[in-house]
């Protein structure tokens, strides 16, 4: 699905990440852990095109990244859900106005209104649908960032530090959401710097850690 070989990327003259090769298959689930600043939000926006490679091959869905047209890559990110780090809302529209923008912009729209509800119950925001974001805390902010990344119904979800603002039962309660949406058929990329968060998925899910170090990827260890 998506596939880095001998990737290196770099800011000016320096070099944050150096021949790194990395698949994410069908239904597999990874976390990426490492230090601030070491490029793992770098690399999740190599894994949706929103960086290009300075050197070695992108493959997104089976499509070179350096050749995809401004619509390729549109239509690639139509089947990558992304919830940021510091997620982002539009503060005049309403919580469901806000997570059912991807469609809006895509121009599409839901076969049945009943799905949104469905979503906004799932994450546990059917009380707040008609909260303005400002409105929300920490967590419901995360839950609505999360139902928004998987309206489209991707194939592949990348979480940039989902759980870096949130207490302790909301970080288990995202991460069982995540592992919800594996157990579905979908692809997930968390990255985390919460070791914590990593071991509490052991009993739930099989997972691949890596670890960013000295510019490339290296895994941590075996299947939690």
């Amino acid at each position: 699905m998506i596939e880095l070989e001998q990737v290196s990327y770099g800011y000016g003259a320096g070099t944050l990440l150096s021949e790194i090769s990395l698949k994410l298959a069908p239904g597999s689930f990874h976390f990426l852990t490492g230090p601030s600043g070491a490029g793992k939000t770098t690399l999740m926006k190599l894994c949706y095109g929103e960086l290009i490679a300075s050197k070695g091959r992108v493959t997104l869905f089976e499509r070179d990244a350096r050749q995809l047209t401004r619509d390729d890559v549109a239509q690639v990110r139509r089947r990558i859900g992304v919830v940021h780090q510091d997620c982002q809302f539009l503060d005049h529209l309403d919580v469901a106005e806000n997570v059912a923008l991807p469609l809006t912009v895509s121009g599409r729209s839901l076969s049945d209104e009943s799905e949104l509800e469905d979503l906004l119950a799932w994450v546990g925001l059917s009380r707040q649908r008609a909260a303005k974001p400002p409105e929300l805390s920490g967590g419901e902010r995360q839950r609505a960032a999360l139902a928004r990344a998987v309206i489209m119904s991707p194939d592949v979800i990348l979480a940039d530090e989902p759980t870096g603002n949130v207490d302790w039962d909301m970080s288990l309660r995202l991460l069982k959401l995540l592992v919800e949406l594996n157990r579905m058929g979908k692809t997930i990329l968390i990255a985390t710097h919460d070791m914590n968060l990593i071991r509490s998925a052991k009993a739930q899910v099989q997972a691949r850690v890596l670890r960013i170090a000295n510019k490339t990827v290296q895994h941590a260890g075996a299947d939690l």
